[in-house]
């Protein structure tokens, strides 16, 4: 907590009372009497971060004109985009992010003893949480032993990155680790982790309370938002930054008003409702801003359904999707077991401090939509994008239409599947997955699921042979409640087994799956598919055998792993046959809205939750058996291939450098529009012929123990060669070429890691041409630091996603936006061509426009202007130490 003193906090800073016991926090309300401005129609999600300059404020970092600035946005209608600097309460990651920020900390510490410094300075200033929640696969499915394996093989893969996160733990003050087997960090994090208002002792030992706010190393972070916990995904960079005590320099936000009115219809789900919400809000164009949703709907909208529509902000677009504290907050934090005291303030600071979202509540947004909940219909997303919204009546209609206009191929060709007395073809869902923090948080939904399952199994109905199927709750809770209401057994005896407490098939560690299906798959060059609960459907993403893959909410993947295809119209066609011959359709076995609602009521309590989060950090036997060092700096094991010391603070120097400009760079990859982070960041699983197939070879690490990209993300060397290694990722130098290859320095046809290094050999910089929304999806750090160790000094794009745009920053490399109609296309670009960007060196000025010169393999000189995208002086600081971390680090140093 920092004192304030660029303005007489005695008039801000106020005394609350609760329950016979005095807080201070600093009021809004007094800062407007005090002069500083009209901030009462500033939407909640504004008024966070206000409250944030009242706190912080210090004439330097935060002045008055920052905090007058939100009156002027106010009174502009909406839009006074000044450059503020934000301090999250806390910081939230997951192991796949969370490892290699941790090593990177590690990383420093060595680094600050090389420039004779003390490691003890490098350690987490804001409270960090890590959940262990990406690492398990589904090895194993459709049986009890499922869980069990499937945690052994987990274990077994990772307890390198586990004995270093053990030690991460004990050697950084301020940082916890969540171990594996207990949820997905957003899920932990709603349902246990956030207070949405949070307290703690300033320097002279008095309590203070404050909105609960947070980034995380994962773009879903916004799941928070639900519960009025202003929140959002920043890159592993950025969040090291913020645990390191920098600033999150940022623009004062947009803020986009989604009123919702009316209620669902029966028969309608959360998922319904939130890919709706994301198709519309991708049509609209909020990236870069904040969504807050308001209006009369919200009275009978569950926070559960609220947190599901929060969590999907990273796929329409926006930094967050956030609702204000209401009556439905309230109840929520009372029914997962919040402190009461906790509560009683939630409640009473909301109402003091004017966050609180009543009949009222009408503040002034710039823009607008609007959507009637009654209008929503089942429906489901795909096949590649989370926007590409399907209503179910339709759904059989388009995904032919997909295979004509997307894919290219025909229906009804069918493939023997050895050993099977069934064939393979087009449309046949290979993989019904019911995942990921998105649904699994929502107890309506997932009773639904179970109660399709109980309608279905007493019916006689089953899943078809060929699907796999798969259950992974975001908590234990979930299954104390599926246990509760006796629905586990019916999801059992459909296939949908507990199979592990983790992302599995959302973040692609869906497994293998059978041999003969991708066999057969492999042969008839088919369109496999699959239906999963999650938020992510992008190409390449869910497994190596599908290529078109569906969003949908938890009853519909039950009602489709029955039907076995997604060429059906589930809205008329039958799902299968009963006991007796019958067809059974899905409005047979669809659960009503109040069998939903009087089991969720029944089961789902404020007592599951207080047992299940008891001894939250404690982990299972295997947890505490896993063994570490006591240490100020880490013992790197040299044989290790899941975490290596990296080599970005090797060699470097007391003094920051100077931004240069790009002279004669070769182009490693010409790339299309929506290239989205799982494109460019090593994902997934990977194959013994790729780089870092290889290399694993190389170091006798057999196939079966390669585990994923994900989890080795400790080990640059790895990373650096599975990134732009997608298999779907199309580099337009090579004509018809799927995969991870570009030319070489000799012109040949080579990968690109390998070109990479030889052009680095060669002393040749180099730079990737792309297209529209450059780096949208996840908030994958690797993205940006695999990019920079290849040796790219500028990626020049139409224009950029928010995180990928500020990660590139964060690890030297310029991001450029053409200009004037320019483009990849237009300016007839192949890869051949030389690039320089000159006007860099000097005086460098936020948002510069700098000439570029483009001469192409003729010989001939195109002249264009591009804009840099290094958005704020603190970056071109960045820039100019050759990483955020580097700045840090020799500011460290220097202190």
């Amino acid at each position: 907590m920092t004192v304030t003193v660029g303005h007489d906090t005695s008039k801000t800073r106020k005394t609350l009372s609760v329950g016979g016991k005095s807080i201070d926090y600093y009021s809004i309300p007094a800062a407007t009497a005090a002069g500083l401005g009209d901030f009462s129609k500033l939407p909640a999600a504004l008024k966070v971060v206000l409250e944030n300059m009242l706190r912080f404020e210090d004439g330097k970092t935060v002045s008055v004109e920052d905090i007058k600035a939100f009156a002027d946005w106010a009174t502009l209608g909406g839009k006074n985009p000044r450059e503020i600097a934000y301090r999250p309460a806390r910081v939230l990651m997951q192991d796949f992010t969370g490892v290699p920020a941790v090593v990177d900390l590690a990383a420093m510490r060595d680094g600050l003893v090389a420039l004779g410094g003390d490691p003890e300075k490098i350690n987490p200033l804001s409270p960090v949480d890590l959940v262990i929640d990406h690492s398990v696969m589904i090895d194993e499915f459709g049986n009890p032993r499922a869980f069990k394996m499937n945690v052994d093989r987990e274990y077994e893969r990772n307890i390198e990155r586990y004995t270093f996160l053990k030690w991460g733990q004990s050697a950084f003050n301020n940082f916890r680790v969540v171990p594996p087997g207990t949820g997905i960090c957003h899920q932990v994090n709603l349902e246990y982790l956030s207070q949405t208002v949070w307290t703690d002792k300033d320097q002279n030992g008095v309590e203070v309370a404050y909105p609960d706010t947070l980034v995380g190393t994962d773009s879903h972070t916004t799941m928070v938002n639900g519960a009025a916990v202003l929140g959002w995904g920043v890159g592993g960079i950025e969040a090291e930054a913020a645990m390191l005590g920098q600033p999150i320099s940022m623009l004062i936000p947009e803020v986009i008003g989604f009123e919702l009115t009316g209620a669902m219809s029966e028969g309608t789900t959360g998922t319904d409702l939130v890919l709706k919400v994301v198709e519309l809000l991708r049509a609209k164009g909020v990236v870069g801003k904040f969504v807050e949703f308001y209006g009369e709907g919200l009275d009978r909208l569950p926070l559960a359904d609220r947190a599901t529509i929060a969590n999907m902000a990273p796929e329409y677009g926006a930094t967050c999707g956030f609702f204000p504290i209401d009556d439905e907050t309230i109840r929520y934090l009372n029914n997962t077991g919040r402190d009461t005291d906790r509560v009683a303030l939630v409640e009473a600071y909301a109402k003091a401090n004017g966050f609180w979202r009543d009949a009222d509540y009408a503040p002034v947004y710039t823009d607008t939509l609007s959507l009637d909940m009654g209008t929503i219909v089942p429906a489901i997303s795909g096949p590649k994008r989370p926007q590409d919204y399907v209503a179910l009546t339709e759904g059989q209609t388009a995904f032919r239409r997909e295979m004509e206009q997307t894919f290219k191929r025909p229906m009804g060709k069918e493939v023997a599947v050895a050993g099977e007395d069934y064939t393979m073809e087009s449309g046949k869902i290979v993989i019904a997955s019911i995942t990921s923090c998105t649904n699994t948080s929502n107890p309506y939904v997932m009773i639904g699921a179970g109660l399709v399952a109980r309608k279905a199994a007493a019916l006689g109905l089953n899943r078809k042979p060929w699907v796999k199927t798969s259950l992974a709750p975001g908590s234990q809770v979930v299954s104390a409640y599926l246990e509760a209401a006796d629905l586990q057994k019916d999801l059992d005896a459909l296939g949908f087994n507990l199979v592990g407490y983790g992302c599995t098939t959302c973040i692609g560690n869906s497994g293998p799956i059978q041999k003969e299906l991708s066999d057969a798959i492999s042969e008839g060059d088919l369109v496999a598919t699959s239906v999963l609960s999650g938020n992510r459907n992008f190409e390449g993403r869910i497994s190596p055998d599908v290529r078109a893959n569906y969003l949908a909410s938890p009853p519909l993947v039950v009602a489709y792993a029955i039907a076995g295809t997604l060429d059906i119209d589930l809205s008329k066609d039958a799902l299968g046959q009963d006991q007796d011959g019958n067809d059974v359709f899905l409005k047979d076995i669809w659960p009503t809205s109040q069998e939903v609602a009087e089991t969720v009521e029944a089961t789902v309590t404020r007592e599951a939750f207080l047992e299940k989060y008891a001894d939250v950090f404690k982990g299972d036997e295997k947890w505490q058996a896993v063994e570490t060092t006591d240490a100020q700096t880490y013992d790197w094991p040299p044989q290790s291939t899941y975490v290596q010391n990296p080599p970005y603070f090797q060699g470097m120097s007391k003094d920051a450098g100077v931004i240069s400009d790009v002279k004669d760079a070769k182009v490693l990859a010409v790339l299309g529009d929506m290239i989205t982070t799982d494109h460019i960041s090593p994902a997934g699983g990977f194959a013994q012929s790729t780089p870092a197939g290889q290399y694993l070879l190389d170091r006798q690490v057999p196939v079966r123990e390669f585990n994923s990209y994900g989890s080795r993300r400790g080990n640059h060397e790895i990373m650096m060669r599975g990134t732009f290694a997608n298999i779907r990722i199309k580099n337009e130098m090579l004509a018809g070429v799927e995969g991870g290859y570009t030319n070489g320095p000799d012109g040949n046809q080579t990968s690109i890691y390998e070109a990479a290094m030889a052009h680095q050999a060669n002393g040749t910089p180099l730079v990737v041409f792309g297209g529209e929304q450059y780096g949208a999806g996840s908030s994958r750090d690797w993205a940006a630091k695999g990019t920079a160790l290849l040796g790219v000094k500028a990626v020049i794009a139409e224009n950029f996603e928010r995180i990928h745009r500020s990660n590139l920053v964060g690890m030297g490399v310029i991001p450029f936006e053409f200009t004037n109609g320019d483009s990849r296309k237009s300016l007839g670009l192949t890869g051949e061509e030389t690039v320089s960007i000159t006007g860099l060196e000097g005086d460098l000025k936020p948002l510069s426009n700098v000439p570029c010169t483009i001469t192409m393999a003729d010989g001939t000189v195109k002249e264009i202007e591009l804009k840099c995208r290094i958005d704020t002086a603190v970056e071109i600081e960045y820039i100019e130490h050759g990483g955020v971390l580097h700045y840090v680090l020799r500011n460290l140093a220097k202190s």
